[in-house]
């Protein structure tokens, strides 16, 4: 029998809006994925240290502070640091249209922003991708 897929979503840093992120988790979880929400101000750490524990196959990250060129690569370089090269990563938010293709390079698979429809991200969810070598 197949496992469902495993995604944790996560609030890094100081942003404290999650209405967003809660309403994608729902939406993830109504869908059929398990989702392990990792809750407000986490730090990258915790984001990674959450993603190896629960031995996720996505990573979500919500973000509105503005603050995603110091905390997404943070965080993948702490992937890359644990050896967690076949975790895809997520992005939604508020980012400018200047950094998605920034935050694409350094290993970001989507960005979703304002007004992306919950079926467009349940579908790129489960689109199988190739892993990572």
């Amino acid at each position: 029998m197949d496992q469902p897929i495993r995604i944790v979503l996560a609030k890094v840093g100081l942003d404290g809006h999650d209405r967003g992120i809660k309403v994608v988790a729902r939406a993830l979880r109504d869908a059929g994925l398990h989702v392990i929400y990792a809750g407000l101000w986490q730090t990258p750490e915790a984001v990674v240290r959450t993603i190896a524990d629960e031995d996720a196959d996505w990573l979500g990250l919500s973000l509105l502070s503005g603050a995603h060129m110091t905390l997404v690569p943070r965080v993948l370089d702490l992937m890359k640091q644990a050896d967690l090269p076949n975790v895809g990563v997520l992005v939604g938010g508020i980012i400018p249209e200047a950094d998605i293709p920034k935050l694409m390079a350094i290993g970001v698979a989507k960005i979703f922003g304002p007004g992306t429809s919950l079926d467009e991200i349940i579908t790129f969810v489960k689109t199988p991708r190739e892993p990572k070598s």
